[in-house]
Order: structure tokens, then C-alpha cells, then sequence
């Protein structure tokens, strides 16, 4: 059927480009015929090839999309201009003098034209093309705001190719949302019904126009509920970029994407591309192309099917011919069985001559290595070992010896050191001075006169043995000691001394000496206090144990010393 033209302005349509320009081709060479080539270095072959592009391309305009854009630190910004229609791509770089309004303008995906001039970058060799200034392809404002709900959307995941649904493969019941006066309608039904027998399900809504978004909406909504719907074909006819911003509608596109069943995106012609082709599970460049994609084509599937056969009769034909030559290559190669035993056995035999070979290298090393621990064996053999150690043992041993001498002297005389600082602080030492002490009846020193009262036994102990003794008085510092009935015992004590004399006719009794000798002890008694022994010399000291018993001790003034038949010995 007759197509209506497309308009001049499209949807994402590229700007037609400028004229390109003629490539001015480098003047002939001019070396003589038969003269050897001119031998040029790299660099100077990049500055050539710089001055040739440079010269031939300067303000051309180039059209495409930015891919990879890269700012660096020092604010230039480099990126990949592609050709949408063909695999076609160059290296660009927009410097930091360019116009920030031109720099503001790179972005990933955005249509672009940029103008400037193709160079050689020398450095590395590399092909670029350096852009002065640019400008974005399309309506402007209106394309940049598309752009911006393109990526929002896509950010989502609406565009992600992991969601989207295949199709049904023979649909019997197929849904259309398109206008029912329009051409989409009547090339969708005319191809239908040409390819086979699917029944189609119109929802007729307006395709442009004010509120034509909310109406798709509500299309694409009741087709959902009608029983038996398999898929769904949301389209229309070209059209210029307003005829077509329904389709780019954010509430379209959304609910394109949230579908229950899955849908084909049908808007415009091949070149007109929308967001909702984007979001759909599968995009037709033209309804008639949906028509096909979704009915099965009788004929041509029955076509289809014996050419099909053909194919695979003519690929069995070839397969098994194909076999048997590769079997009877692979018989040629193979040989008899002899000469395919022949080379490993070679290979074997070139494997023990080598094995043989350092087999008898490492012989050869392991005996120069056996031979050198054996001369270092010998000369750390266990004779030869003890005799040095026996030759620095000798002055080891009388150095030991020495100084075993020299420690055992400086621990005698520290010995005696200390020996004498203890014999110093001993008391006995004290006691050797004519001091005493005095301990009760339990052992324990007396040292204040209210621990022992009058009659209790005492122990003495002087420089050569000991004393018992019984406490007359006692008296505090600066008390003068006073024996009881002193004056009593005084003036009986010569009148007892004279009596015996008498008795005996002038004979000294035998212990006259001992009464004489504790007489001549009386004037002692001061120094028994300033001792603080507690106690002073009577004429008859009071006994321990029985009266007579062997043990008697007479306790006299300072200490005086008994007989030899009377001295008893008592530890404190």
C-alpha cells in the first residue's frame, strides 16, 4: 500500500549532516623511477599524516553518539563518537579551552554534532578527532528532556533486556491499540489476514493529541482483561516528533513495562524509535512488521518447511560424504601399524640416552661431593677433634683452677666478715661485758619490772652459764629498790656467822667461805639495779625444787659465783 513520506523532523532522527567535504589527496610523489624509497622515521610519518588530515578536514562536522565520555583532572574530556546506522566509530577529544557551553553538553548516549578537524595524535600513532565546539542533534530542550526520562526509566530496569517476555509462538487471539481510522490498523489486518487466520481484538484510542497517554492506558487495561488474550500490538503510523510523544509518556512507558501479557512496540516507521518500543518485550519497525512477527505465515511456513527438508537431506548428502573422506584420510594417515610404533620407539630411545647420559652426570657430581665430605670427614675425625680440645682444655683447667682458689679465698674472707659482724651483734658478746638476762618461769625475757612480782623464780643467764634466783623487790626507773625487813637481816646475819665459830672452836665452817664471799659481794647490790635484774643478793637465796635437793643455787649480788659442788648450769 501507498506509505505517507516521513516528515522532517523525527524522533531521534539524525540531522542531516553537512556536505562532506573532498579529502585533499597528497600531491604525487616525485621520486625518479627506479630510486630507492625515502626511509622515514615514525614520528615523521605521524607529523605527515597529522599535516595531511589537518589540512583536509579542518571545520568539518560530525554527527553521532557519545559513547565512553572520560573527564580528566585537567578538564579534558575524552570519548567515542559512533555512527548509530553503521558499525562506525573515532576517538575524540574536546580540549578544556573549548566553550564550557560546548563541554556542558557531552554526555553518555547523547546525539551530538560536533565541529572540528581529524588528527594524528604523534605520541602514540592513534587516529582522533579534536572537537571545537558542539551541539546537540534534534529539538534541543525537548530531546535533552527525553533523554533525562530515557535514563530515569532505565535506571528503574524498564529497559533491561532480563525482563522482557517472549512471545507467543502461534497466537490464536492477538489485542491492537491503535486509532481505528488510521493506517496501522488497516496494515496490520490486510498482513494478518494474508498469512493466516489469527483473530484480532481492537481497542480504538486516540494516538496523539492532548490526553492521548491516559487513553493508551486505559486501551492497553481492557485488552488486559479480555478472555484469551495472548499478546498485544501498541502502534501507529510515522509521524513527526509531536505526533509521536505519546508513545514517550512516562505513564505509557510504565504501563508497557507492567503488562500482563507480553507486547509489541509498533510506532513509526524503521526510523522513529520511542521509549515504549524500549519497554515493550519486542519492537516492530512498522505495524505491518508486528502483523508479521506475530501471525504465521501459512505458505511460507509450508515453503519454509519443504525447503527445510531440502537443507537437510542436501546436509545429510554432504555429512556422510564428508565422513567418509575423513575416513579415508584418517586411514592414510594412520599407516600401517609398524611405522606408527616406529617414532614413539624412537623417541623412547632418544629418552634413555638422555636418562643415561645425566644419570652418569649426576654420578659423576654425587662422587665429587661424596669425595669432598669425606675430606672434611678427615679432618674433623674424633682423634684429631679430642686432640685439640685436650690442647685448650690445659689452660682451661688451670685457669679454672686459679680462680676456683681465688673464689674460695673471697668467700673466706667474706665468710669472716660476716662471722665477725655477727660475733659484733652477738649476745654474748654483750653478755661478755658483765650484762645478764633475765627470763621467767615460761622462757620469756623480762623486760619491764610488772612482768614478775615479789617471789617469783627467775632465770639468769650470764657470759659463762646460768642462775635462779627469786624476786625480793621490784622497782620502776628512777624507784629506788628496798628489800623488805632489810635492817632485821642485817643485824642477824653476825650473829649467826658467830655462833658456829664458837661451836667449832675457832674452825671456819665450810661454807664460811662461801658466807664471806657473799659478804665481800654486798657492796655489789647497786650495780644489780643499775642493771635492772630486778633483784639484789641475799644471805640466803631461796631454792628451786626441794629443800637440799642437789640444784641449790645461792643468788648473789651480781653474779657471784658459787662453789664447784654448787654451780648448776641453766638454759634460759
Amino acid at each position: 500500500m501507498q506509505r505517507r513520506e516521513l516528515p522532517p523532523e523525527l524522533s531521534f532522527a539524525a540531522i542531516p549532516a553537512a556536505e562532506p567535504r573532498e579529502l585533499a589527496s597528497p600531491p604525487p610523489s616525485r621520486r625518479p623511477k627506479g630510486a630507492e624509497p625515502e626511509v622515514v622515521s615514525v614520528a615523521e610519518l605521524d607529523r605527515r599524516l597529522k599535516r595531511i588530515l589537518e589540512g583536509s578536514t579542518a571545520d568539518v562536522r560530525v554527527e553521532g553518539e557519545i559513547s565512553g565520555l572520560r573527564v580528566v583532572g585537567s578538564g579534558h574530556a575524552y570519548f567515542t563518537l559512533k555512527d548509530e546506522s553503521e558499525e562506525a566509530a573515532i576517538d575524540c577529544v574536546m580540549y578544556r579551552t573549548a566553550a564550557p557551553r560546548a563541554r556542558k553538553l557531552l554526555a553518555d548516549g547523547a546525539r551530538v554534532v560536533l565541529t572540528g578537524r581529524a588528527t594524528v595524535y604523534v605520541p602514540r600513532g592513534r587516529l582522533q578527532f579534536c572537537a571545537d565546539d558542539a551541539r546537540l542533534a534534534g529539538r534541543g530542550a525537548l530531546l535533552e528532556a527525553l533523554f533525562r526520562l530515557k535514563e530515569k526509566l532505565a535506571a528503574e530496569g524498564l529497559f533491561a533486556p532480563e525482563r522482557k517476555r517472549r512471545l507467543p509462538v502461534d497466537p490464536q487471539i492477538i489485542g491492537v491499540v491503535t486509532s481505528g481510522d488510521g493506517a496501522a490498523i488497516h496494515d496490520i489486518v490486510t498482513v494478518a489476514f494474508r498469512r493466516g487466520g489469527a483473530r484480532l481484538i481492537l481497542a480504538r484510542t486516540p494516538v496523539q493529541g492532548a490526553g492521548a497517554g491516559q487513553r493508551i492506558v486505559r486501551a492497553i487495561a481492557l485488552l488486559e482483561e479480555f478472555p484469551g488474550i495472548e499478546v498485544i500490538i501498541v502502534g501507529r503510523g510515522g509521524g513527526s516528533a509531536d505526533d509521536l510523544s505519546a508513545f514517550n509518556e512516562e505513564i505509557v512507558v510504565r504501563k508497557v513495562a507492567a503488562a500482563r501479557v507480553p507486547i509489541v512496540s509498533a510506532v513509526g516507521h524503521e526510523i522513529d524509535v520511542a521509549l515504549t518500543d524500549l519497554a515493550a518485550d519486542a519492537r516492530a519497525a512498522t505495524p505491518s512488521q508486528a502483523a508479521e512477527m506475530l501471525v504465521a505465515d501459512a505458505v511460507a511456513r509450508r515453503a519454509a518447511l519443504e525447503h527445510l527438508e531440502a537443507r537437510m537431506r542436501r546436509a545429510m548428502a554432504h555429512r556422510l560424504r564428508a565422513a567418509r573422506a575423513d575416513v579415508d584420510r584418517q586411514r592414510a594417515r594412520l599407516g600401517s601399524p609398524a611405522q606408527i610404533l616406529a617414532e614413539p620407539q624412537q623417541r623412547i630411545d632418544d629418552a634413555v640416552a638422555r636418562l643415561r647420559r645425566r644419570m652418569e652426570r649426576i654420578l659423576v657430581e654425587d662422587r665429587a661431593g661424596l669425595q669432598r665430605l669425606e675430606r672434611r670427614l678427615a679432618a674433623r675425625h674424633p682423634r684429631a677433634v679430642l686432640a685439640g680440645a685436650r690442647g685448650a682444655l690445659r689452660p682451661l683447667s688451670v685457669r679454672l683452677a686459679a680462680a676456683a682458689h681465688r673464689h674460695v679465698a673471697l668467700l673466706r674472707e667474706g665468710f669472716a666478715r660476716d662471722v665477725a659482724r655477727l660475733e659484733a651483734m652477738s649476745p654474748l658478746r654483750v653478755l661478755a661485758r658483765g650484762y645478764a638476762i633475765a627470763t621467767d618461769a615460761s622462757g620469756r625475757a623480762v623486760r619491764d619490772h610488772r612482768e614478775v612480782a615479789p617471789g617469783d623464780a627467775i632465770a639468769v643467764r650470764v657470759h659463762h652459764g646460768a642462775l635462779l634466783a627469786r624476786v625480793v623487790a621490784t622497782a620502776g626507773p628512777g624507784e629506788p629498790l628496798v628489800e623488805p625487813s632489810a635492817a632485821a637481816e642485817a643485824a642477824a646475819a653476825p650473829a649467826a656467822a658467830a655462833a658456829p665459830a664458837r661451836q667449832n672452836g675457832g674452825t671456819r665452817a665450810p661454807g664460811a667461805g662461801r658466807a664471806s664471799r657473799r659478804g665481800r659481794s654486798q657492796p655489789g647490790a647497786p650495780a644489780c639495779e643499775q642493771l635492772g635484774l630486778g633483784f639484789v643478793a641475799e644471805e640466803r637465796a631461796p631454792t628451786f625444787g626441794r629443800a637440799g635437793a642437789p640444784g641449790q643455787v645461792s643468788a648473789g649480788q651480781g653474779g657471784a659465783e658459787a662453789g664447784p659442788e654448787e654451780r648448776h648450769h641453766v638454759e634460759p
